[in-house]
């Protein structure tokens, strides 16, 4: 029997770029294949290639032993190929039927949509593959757990045989996530056949049939589960050896840097995302905030920075108010801010690396004299950032946004620690980066903690919170339900204040089994 899907030869070239070199992948019935790969090593490309939102330049795909042309993401769900993507393409105002199938419409007589009928399709395959959604829920008003089985639905709805899972957990709880793998595992029961991109090696070993790994645009390499490890794949990944495990010594704790008392922040929409929160990060710690995006987290962070003003509480840093302050103000006062959204956030893409790496303090010597910049000690500083910390360009002029983004966020890491700063907030350091780009930021983090900086690290990462922080405050819905020494905290405890579990539904529990036995 053929495999269900076989990529010959794919390459697609951009300009100046080779993004896929050559590539051959086969993928077998009943089958849940990982495919891991450094940020730009082509992953993305291939899948989009596969979904018909790119057109290979050479190589050929066969379904099922026949060659196929996918000219549209329609050819490719005709051929059984559906791709779940990392940012759901759901519509909130919508039940789930009508999202189910848009696109997709069944029609009564008259020509008016039946929604009953499509309804019961949708409770049957519910049922079948265990996905437990209600057709008539509104998706606004759905867990984002939930929203992915909206998706996988409309997918199987569509009687596609192969899907595409990108980054499935990236937005996740543990919880949510071990149930999605469950219905992965109930969905290759029944016959079809997964491809899931991951940077989660753990993902991968656990719940992965074989593993195919990309390195710059071609296959490096292939493996079992059973026989690989982290070390292993992370370094086919990257092409030499990486460190996984966070190395710190025990935190010094010092003097309260930042102290917020009764915090409360609304969203553009006055809707309040942030509700009563109190907060305080000393010198020498890094205090880590674990949450599912969309939890008043971005808010927060912006509130600390300057960028949202708080409609009640303060924001105090080294005694002096900062609840109203403007960014320039806050950064003055030696606030470094890696933000979640490193483009839109962090860097002005149509400027050289140069300009981005002084952004912060273009107006003060010894970038400037008065409205004069001094663009020799500008390039100079640029390039002794560039050695420091190991960005990949190819000159200080180059524009950062033809840059990577583990280079990208690079810079930005550069450029904020460079200076004299007191708190660091690092909003998401890692999102969307390679095994490499990781254990290098996890490393200048640590170094800014043991330099005596307060940390204070946002991520919706459970693993990166649990590695890197001495103390772990949950968010839950706006709010703080509950701060742990990291040294006591578990992932499943605190996978479940996450999940909106009161902390004393936890009962305090110190192991897993503990927490396994208030499920």
């Amino acid at each position: 029997m053929p495999p269900v899907l076989e990529l010959s030869q794919i390459t697609k070239r951009f300009p100046g770029v080779l993004a896929n070199d050559h590539i051959d992948l086969t993928l077998n019935e009943g089958e849940i294949l990982a495919l891991l790969g450094e940020n730009g090593a082509g992953k993305t490309t291939l899948m989009n290639i596969l979904y018909g939102l790119y057109q290979p330049d050479e190589g050929e795909i066969r379904v099922r032993g026949q060659k196929v042309s996918i000219h549209s993401p329609t050819d490719a769900i005709r051929a059984g190929i559906g791709m779940v993507h990392q940012h759901f393409m759901l519509i909130p105002v919508f039940t789930v039927t009508e999202n189910v199938m848009l696109g997709a419409e069944t029609v009564r007589s008259g020509g008016f949509l039946d929604r009953k009928r499509a309804a019961e399709r949708i409770l049957q395959i519910s049922k079948q593959y265990g996905l437990d959604v209600d057709p008539d829920a509104y998706v606004r008003d759905l867990s984002v757990g939930v929203q992915q089985r909206v998706e996988i639905i409309k997918l199987l709805y569509r009687e596609a045989d192969i899907l595409i899972f990108d980054e499935p957990t990236a937005v996740l709880t543990p919880q949510e996530a071990d149930s999605l793998f469950a219905i992965m595992r109930e969905l290759v029961r029944q016959g079809k056949s997964i491809i899931f991109i991951t940077h989660k090696l753990r993902e991968v070993l656990e719940f992965s049939d074989r593993i195919t790994v990309i390195r710059r645009g071609a296959v490096v390499g292939q493996a079992l589960p059973g026989q690989a490890d982290k070390n292993l794949l992370a370094a086919m990944m990257v092409g030499r050896q990486v460190t996984l495990e966070v190395e710190k010594t025990p935190a010094q704790p010092g003097e309260v840097v930042l102290d917020v008392r009764d915090l409360t922040v609304a969203d553009d929409q006055q809707q309040v995302m942030v509700e009563g929160v109190s907060l305080q990060v000393r010198a020498g710690e890094i205090v880590g905030v674990a949450g599912v995006q969309g939890n008043g987290q971005t808010e927060l962070v912006q509130a600390l920075t300057g960028l949202r003003s708080p409609t009640a509480g303060s924001i105090r840093l080294l005694g002096q108010d900062i609840t109203h302050a403007q960014p320039r103000r806050v950064t003055e006062l030696g606030v470094a801010h890696v933000p979640e959204d490193r483009q839109k956030d962090g860097l002005v893409l149509s400027f050289p690396v140069a300009d981005n790496l002084m952004l912060c303090t273009y107006y003060l010597p010894p970038f400037s004299k008065g409205v004069v910049l001094q663009e020799p000690v500008i390039l100079k500083n640029a390039l002794e950032r560039i050695e420091e910390y190991d960005i990949r360009t190819p000159g200080p002029m180059t524009s950062v946004g033809s840059l990577s983004g583990g280079n990208q966020q690079k810079v930005i890491i550069a450029r904020e620690f460079s200076r004299p700063i007191r708190f660091l907030v690092a909003s998401q350091p890692t999102r969307g980066l390679d095994v490499g780009s990781i254990e290098y930021i996890h490393k200048r983090i640590v170094q800014k903690r043991d330099e005596g900086c307060a940390v204070l690290l946002v991520s919706p990462e459970l693993d990166e919170v649990m590695e890197l922080s001495d103390r772990i405050a949950v968010m839950y819905q706006g709010k703080i339900v509950a701060v742990l020494n990291a040294g006591e905290a578990t992932k499943e405890m605190v996978g479940l204040l996450m999940a909106g579990v009161s902390p004393e539904g936890l009962e305090k529990p110190t192991t897993p089994q503990a927490v396994e036995a208030t499920l």
